[in-house]
């Protein structure tokens, strides 16, 4: 199958990747991370496993000294 949409994001794509290793080449400055994103992921982890201990409680650990 012939898709010309494919054809010119393809070509577009290797111009980029060519013309990137070149001395006057444009360059992106590196962004800090997202602090926003961190907290978000952090409080998804921390509901999610409330939820598998809800769903299946862990075995409490007990101190019992070996015989």
């Amino acid at each position: 199958m012939f898709d010309p949409t494919a054809m010119i994001l393809a070509d577009k794509a290797t111009k980029h990747h060519v013309l990137s290793a070149r001395p006057k080449a444009r360059t992106t400055p590196d962004r800090p991370p997202r602090q926003r994103a961190e907290s978000m992921r952090l409080r998804a982890a921390t509901a999610l496993r409330r939820l598998a201990d809800r769903v299946e409680p862990r075995r409490a650990k007990t101190c019992v000294p070996a015989a």
